[in-house]
């Protein structure tokens, strides 16, 4: 499974990386940024395209993939650019505001963001200026972890620190949003997509269960 690299769309920086991974941690990082991808800009043809090219199995999880691949082989570029518009900005506020801050306290702007904040910090994550969108928008927190298995912010981070980082940063909500997104009445080309999102929060929960 190949995707755009989305560290620029989704707001952050860090180092290049160069360490080679084992496979499970590539396509672990790949997932992320496949989910990060889509959430932080609406698709342009060559994303739905890769997306369309995206082959499951059968399992749950890769029924979800197949789904998704089929949809985005059939949705065009101006109606993907509806929905998302629909789903996340709206005229005063999409259906959904997909902000950690907003899923654990009801607010914008909140302890979890500042929280976050120091963390990047600690990890020398830095934030691309000129962007409105607050650090713990779902998609950024998604290209967080993928940095993060993938060393992008300095040396790949070892198993145990990334089960912090998602325990504190990612499993405390984004489970909750990908099944709003899977519920979401404009949800058709994204509703697959938090179906993919929701399963592989489990995935990865079951994971870090064991280190």
């Amino acid at each position: 499974m190949q995707v755009a690299d989305t560290a620029k769309e989704s707001g952050l920086s860090g180092s290049e990386f160069s360490i080679p991974m084992p496979p499970e941690d590539v396509l672990r990082a790949q997932i992320y940024r496949l989910l990060a991808g889509f959430l932080s800009l609406p698709p342009d043809n060559s994303r739905l395209k890769a997306a369309s090219d995206l082959v499951g199995d059968d399992s749950e999880f890769g029924a979800a993939i197949g789904n998704f691949a089929r949809i985005a082989g059939r949705i065009d570029v101006e109606t993907a650019d509806v929905e998302f518009h629909d789903l996340f900005i709206g005229v005063t506020r999409g259906e959904l505001l997909p902000y950690g801050s907003y899923y654990q306290t009801g607010f914008l702007n909140e302890k979890p963001l500042a929280n976050l904040r120091k963390e990047m910090a600690r990890q020398g994550i830095e934030r691309i200026g000129g962007l409105k969108d607050p650090e713990d928008h779902i998609a950024s927190i998604l290209e967080m972890m993928a940095g993060l298995i993938e060393g992008a912010y300095g040396d790949p981070v070892v198993p145990g620190k990334q089960k912090k980082f998602f325990e504190i940063h990612v499993n405390s909500w984004a489970s909750h949003f990908f099944r709003d997104l899977e519920a979401a009445e404009y949800s058709v080309l994204y509703a697959p997509l938090g179906t993919i999102g929701r399963l592989f929060m489990k995935i990865e929960q079951d994971a870090f269960a064991m280190c």
